[in-house]
């Protein structure tokens, strides 16, 4: 399989100019990294951009995020690097990046003390009439162009200033090693992560039998969010978790945790992009973060979750989240007494992955047939939460 440039992205036009027209998405890896990079090696030649600030965790041996990074500092550009140094098998491969992006004149943070910064973050500001403009990347996983052909990521493109002013506040606050900054659009952990999935799971808590949340995630360990999120099952709210690994919650336990279910899919790739999905409909607020629900990432790692306000990216996610619930091929479900079953198979067989390949293949020539796709999604949700 190779990953395909998206229908809606013109890779012969300004990647920047179309993310300023409206939020593009890519979804590795059935989507190519490639017009992320391109974006990048464009801020680094234009000269209405003044900086390019980046948080750096993995990166791959022959990194072309760093190159495009070393580019723009030798362009003159301002270029800040939070560069983690103790991303776990990789220490050796972030030193020597370090040091060549401190020799093209980049300004390197190294990470913070105790707290491993673990968000995926990307700003670049341009300024153009003398008004500051941001473009913000915000991801789910790794800058590394490996991983991104074997794991599953979601990376948003938003020209929303708001979005860009938290991004913004956010790299002043680590260049002083503040972990206790404030901000409005963005959750960012160990400050406001935590307590605002919290207040997030209240309010599907006050809605009751009509309350929802969908979660995607690697882990659930913290013992705060499981107890909540037991409260909103004995409320009535309907949740459903897609949990790769550790789960520490045990679901379908009459009285306890009686409404929620929890799957995972274990496929051709590793499933890693993790989406908080609180409530439906127009309501509905959803985010996509680099932070599992475990202690270590809400208390003890610096952590950033974005919200997803443009629709039809909301209707894309919708769409992934909808192929891994119908997944009858590679998904089991975890049973109250924490073992896990294959799921049984009803109907059509589907297979997340390979469809969601199909998709994006199905895209280059016929992009109108992925809302056809989203009508197959919409046929199976009246039992997925049966």
């Amino acid at each position: 399989y190779t990953p395909q440039i998206p229908a809606e992205i013109d890779m012969s036009e300004s990647i920047m100019k179309q993310v300023e027209q409206k939020d593009r998405f890519l979804f590795f890896p059935y989507d190519s990294m490639q017009p992320f990079l391109h974006m990048l090696n464009e801020a680094a030649e234009d000269p209405n951009v003044v900086s390019i600030k980046m948080t750096l965790y993995r990166v791959a041996n022959d990194s072309k995020v760093v190159e495009a990074l070393i580019n723009a500092a030798e362009n003159g550009k301002e270029v800040v690097a939070l560069v983690e140094l103790r991303a776990r098998f990789d220490e050796e491969n972030n030193i020597e990046w370090s040091r060549r992006l401190e020799d093209a004149g980049c300004r390197i943070l190294y990470g913070l003390d105790k707290l491993k910064v673990h968000s995926k973050l990307c700003l670049i500001t341009k300024k153009e009439r003398g008004e500051v403009q941001y473009i913000t990347q915000i991801g789910t996983g790794n800058y590394n162009e490996k991983t991104a052909e074997m794991y599953t990521d979601l990376s948003l493109l938003t020209a929303n200033q708001e979005i860009g002013h938290d991004a913004n506040i956010f790299f002043q606050n680590m260049g002083i090693g503040n972990l206790m900054g404030s901000y409005k659009y963005l959750l960012v952990a160990p400050v406001s992560l935590k307590t605002s999935v919290m207040r997030l799971i209240d309010e599907e808590i006050a809605k009751g039998s009509d309350g929802r949340i969908f979660l995607k995630l690697n882990s659930l360990t913290d013992i705060d969010i499981i107890e909540k999120l037991k409260e909103a099952s004995c409320a009535g709210v309907q949740i459903q978790m897609m949990i790769r690994g550790i789960c520490c919650l045990l679901p379908q336990v009459p009285g306890m945790t009686e409404n929620i279910r929890v799957f995972n899919v274990v496929g051709r790739y590793l499933e890693h992009s993790r989406i908080y999905c609180f409530g439906s409909g127009k309501n509905e607020k959803m985010y996509i973060s680099s932070a599992d629900f475990m202690t270590r990432n809400t208390e003890r790692r610096v952590e950033v979750a974005a919200p997803v306000y443009d629709p039809d990216i909301q209707a894309q996610i919708h769409n992934v989240m909808d192929a891994a619930k119908a997944d009858n091929v590679k998904a089991r479900i975890l049973c109250a007494d924490g073992e896990y079953i294959k799921k049984p198979f009803t109907g059509t067989a589907v297979d997340s992955q390979q469809l969601l390949m199909q998709q994006a293949q199905q895209q280059q020539t016929t992009p109108s047939e992925l809302p056809q796709k989203e009508g197959f999604f919409a046929r199976l949700r009246h039992r997925i939460f049966k």
